[in-house]
């Protein structure tokens, strides 16, 4: 296999959605590449799209819109995308710890709001979330290589 040294890609796009189908589309682009089946690469643009929307819809509230920063990380064991803003920040941890199941309720129940973290959780290997500077939500999957590709 090839050395995997700068196989990395990195999009600057402005927070607004009208970009976020130009994040996908370079996601698309890259894990097809990479050998990711259509299934995987589905569920990651919706999991890439949550960051994205969650960066657009709270990151520059109040102020003049930034950026995102979207890196593609390729390894040998998957990829790694990264979403980052230097919007506000939130305490991350605390509302994971204030997060409630949401098993025996009903829709009307559920709050439509907080459930993209869960979500990007369910369609990813691995979520990270860091907050010290913006918010940087990393998003890992892991490549299932068929012996005789790899």
């Amino acid at each position: 296999m090839k050395e995997l040294q700068n196989h990395n890609v990195t999009l600057k796009v402005p927070a607004d959605a009208e970009f976020v189908d130009i994040v996908r589309l370079t996601l698309y682009g890259i894990a097809s590449k990479w050998g990711f089946s259509y299934e995987e690469i589905e569920d990651m643009k919706v999991a890439v799209a949550e960051a994205c929307n969650n960066a657009v819809l709270h990151a520059y509230q109040g102020e003049e819109k930034g950026q995102m920063e979207i890196r593609f990380e390729m390894r040998e064991d998957g990829i790694r995308i990264s979403v980052k803003d230097e919007g506000a920040s939130f305490d991350y941890e605390h509302k994971e710890s204030q997060a409630e199941s949401l098993h025996d309720k009903s829709l009307s129940e559920i709050n439509a709001g907080g459930l993209g973290i869960f979500m990007m959780q369910a369609l990813m290997d691995e979520v990270q979330v860091h907050t010290e500077s913006g918010t940087e939500v990393i998003l890992t999957k892991f490549l299932q290589r068929n012996e005789e590709l790899a």
